[in-house]
């Protein structure tokens, strides 16, 4: 029936490419793991196609697969690109991503979802999928974060508020301040000025990881950490007023607590935080991981929707001004370690081991 197939001895080379690991490449075949369609190509021989490692169809036996760095590479072999899941149109995705986030960074204005589509050769509602699936984030999500990265970094060195609204990106102060509120809580002054001109209330309470801080403005909690007091605090924001929380604090602190004590449950806790469009999408994904469970910085970064991001997604984790509420203890080193953890590796091992999973191996790294 398949007059194509081909035979063992007809297949050269007989070895897979030499810089593609077969096992994990095989792994990711069985775990049809999108994020590595584009990196490599699966030939099956019984059959004489080739596909992604995400293809929906049956698996092969692993004796009949060999690996491909490029679509090309086997084509060569006499393969065919699988009708399927059209392997070679990974490389047409690609460049057509590469195309929308150059768009996204030249652009002085945000492009609308129609012009980043036609930019990169895809219907709006295709091009949305296709974005969100490559980053992690939707295409307005990531011109948000991109914006308020780049307006952060002007308020740090421009003298004139309204100027750094401009050098950002956006088109005017009214769509700069809404955008703000929603993500630096903070106004653009009190950001770019060590808080000057924001309140910060603060409690210390107890817990059975030990003296916890919380320190939160009106908008929700800013900062969850231990084994620090208000000094440390001011040291963060040195131009805003910090002052104790008192009873305005009271019913906040005690919700919190609760969190802490039961970290395998959800919470509802309002949150003052915000990070870049990346840092935004590994904290996602470490809330979705379920308690007791762990996620490596390698699986996270690619389910943030950058592979190759690996020490950023440890960065992210250490950027978490919010600690247990934004899960960071859940993530690991890819060798099964513990890695890092800002309040110290017993603390992480004793929230696994809370939440009911089992303790992860001590590391000496600190994020």
């Amino acid at each position: 029936m398949l007059a194509t197939a081909l035979r063992q001895d007809q297949f050269q080379p007989v070895n897979d490419a030499p810089t593609i690991d077969p096992d994990r490449a095989w792994r990711a075949v069985l775990a049809r793991d999108r994020k590595s369609d584009g990196t490599f190509v699966t030939g099956v021989l019984t059959t004489g196609i080739y596909c992604r490692p995400s293809c929906a169809a049956r698996h092969p036996k692993r004796e009949n697969v060999r690996f491909f760095a490029t679509g090309a590479e086997a084509a060569a072999t006499g393969l065919r690109p699988c009708l399927r899941c059209k392997p070679d149109d990974v490389t047409r995705e690609a460049r057509a991503m590469e195309a929308a986030l150059r768009l996204l960074a030249e652009a002085d204005e945000v492009p609308s979802l129609e012009e980043l589509a036609a930019s990169a050769g895809y219907s709006p509602h295709h091009f949305h999928r296709l974005f969100k699936r490559a980053t992690g984030v939707t295409p307005a999500a990531y011109a948000r974060g991109l914006r308020s990265r780049r307006a952060a970094e002007a308020l740090g060195t421009t003298a004139r508020i309204t100027d750094a609204i401009y050098d950002a990106g956006y088109s005017g102060p009214a769509r700069f301040y809404a955008d703000a509120k929603a993500r630096l809580g903070m106004t653009p002054s009190a950001w770019r000025d060590g808080g000057r001109g924001e309140t910060i209330r603060w409690a210390i309470a107890d817990t059975w990881l030990g003296r916890m801080l919380v320190a939160a403005t009106g908008k929700g909690i800013c900062r969850l950490s231990f084994d620090e007091d208000d000094g440390d605090l001011r040291g963060r924001f040195p131009n805003a007023t910090i002052e104790p929380g008192g009873e305005g604090l009271r019913d906040l602190v005690a919700r919190t607590v609760a969190a802490v004590e039961a970290p395998e449950r959800p919470h509802d806790l309002p949150l003052d935080v915000q990070g870049t469009a990346f840092q935004e999408a590994v904290w996602r994904e470490l809330a979705r991981i379920p308690p007791g469970e762990s996620l490596s910085y390698a699986a996270l970064a690619a389910k943030a929707g950058k592979p190759a991001a690996v020490r950023a997604a440890g960065t992210a984790c250490g950027a978490n001004n919010v600690a247990i509420l934004i899960p960071c203890h859940r993530a690991r080193r890819g060798d099964g370690s513990a890695g890092g953890y800002a309040y110290g590796i017993d603390r992480k091992a004793r929230l696994i081991e809370r939440e009911g999973g089992q303790p992860l191996r001590p590391s000496g790294a600190q994020w």
